[in-house]
């Protein structure tokens, strides 16, 4: 069965750090290229980050820029997102997906991945 559990999420203050994980089954993260999403109550679902099938690219969005680093660890079958300098803005529940091979612009489509996780909530407190 294919599944993708994500966990790291929690509560943090305004200028804190977390790091979330993704750890998939039925696949691993060298099948695939692994995203972050991630959805605030009300908005759009948006893209944070993107590694590649190969591991030698990664993306962000232009918010996250600087203060994310998305990493893999292939013998854990693990790609984790690392959260410096925390906003309030940043606060929504994170989803990692798995899909394509690639990490271009159109990393931010969702329609590029088949796999989903069920998510995790990051809030930062102000």
């Amino acid at each position: 069965e294919v599944q993708i559990v994500e966990s790291g999420g929690g509560l943090v203050q305004v200028g804190g750090s977390l790091r979330l994980s993704c750890v998939p089954s039925g696949f691993t993260v060298d099948d695939y290229a692994i995203a972050w999403f991630r959805q605030a109550p009300g908005k759009e679902r948006e893209a944070v980050s993107c590694i590649s099938e190969n591991g030698e690219v990664t993306a962000y969005a232009d918010s996250v820029k600087g203060r994310f680093a998305i990493s893999r660890d292939s013998p854990k079958n693990t790609v984790k997102l690392s959260m410096f300098f925390l906003k309030p803005e940043d606060t929504a529940t994170y989803y990692c997906a798995a899909g394509g091979r690639y990490c271009f612009e159109n990393f931010k489509l969702r329609k590029n991945y088949t796999f989903w996780g069920q998510g995790t909530q990051v809030t930062v407190s102000s």
